[in-house]
């Protein structure tokens, strides 16, 4: 092999490491009840975990703050359920996905579901920390804002991120910030439109 090969060669698998190692997008579906949008963004609201969540889960405490913070960014102010005039229901779903494509859930204590979204199994964190490919942690955030009087969803949206078991963003706490932000970025969105926010480590 020749100096010049070789050298295309390393600069290959570099790109490749690269490639392995870059946080995929965040993939993001929203769907807007018709004449809502101008009660979206403004007014109490409370957060609460969907049924089928421990409400006091440490494993989704992350999520409900990190959904908290975007919620008042948005312009909402936090309130007490009985005196919000919306509600948000969070739902969270964690996963492995394995190097040979396989999906692992592992329990930790969060599941449920709410809306259209997913079966309510609960998921978690099983990670394989061996040498070889690596294997992705996934997140799936679903909010869902309806009026707290009549209960008619508003707004839901549902986060989709797969990121590398040795990412900083595979952290709950990062982790948490980054789907959240992409699940209320350009807020409310468009109704039924899925697309992918880029994010970086």
């Amino acid at each position: 092999m020749t100096l010049r090969s070789a050298a295309a060669a390393t600069l290959a698998a570099m790109t490749l490491a690269a490639c392995a190692t870059t946080p995929g997008p965040v993939e993001v579906t929203r769907f807007v009840a018709s004449e809502a949008s101008d009660r979206l963004g403004q007014g109490s609201i409370f957060v609460e975990s969907a049924e089928g969540m421990e409400a006091d889960s440490l494993s989704a405490a992350p999520y409900k703050s990190a959904v908290a913070e975007e919620l008042r960014r948005l312009g909402y102010s936090e309130s007490e359920r009985r005196s919000a005039s919306q509600i948000a229901t969070v739902s969270i779903e964690r996963y492995v996905m394995t190097a040979e494509g396989r999906r692992s859930p592992v329990s930790v204590g969060v599941g449920g579901s709410t809306g259209t979204y997913g079966s309510g199994v609960g998921v978690g964190l099983g990670i394989n920390l061996g040498g070889g490919q690596r294997d992705q942690v996934g997140t799936q955030l679903a909010v869902t804002i309806r009026d707290a009087a009549t209960s008619q969803n508003l707004w839901e949206g549902r986060a989709d991120f797969r990121v590398a078991d040795n990412s900083p963003l595979a952290q709950s706490q990062a982790n948490a910030q980054t789907v959240a932000a992409a699940l209320f970025s350009e807020f409310p969105g468009n109704n039924g439109e899925t697309v992918e926010i880029e994010v970086s480590e």
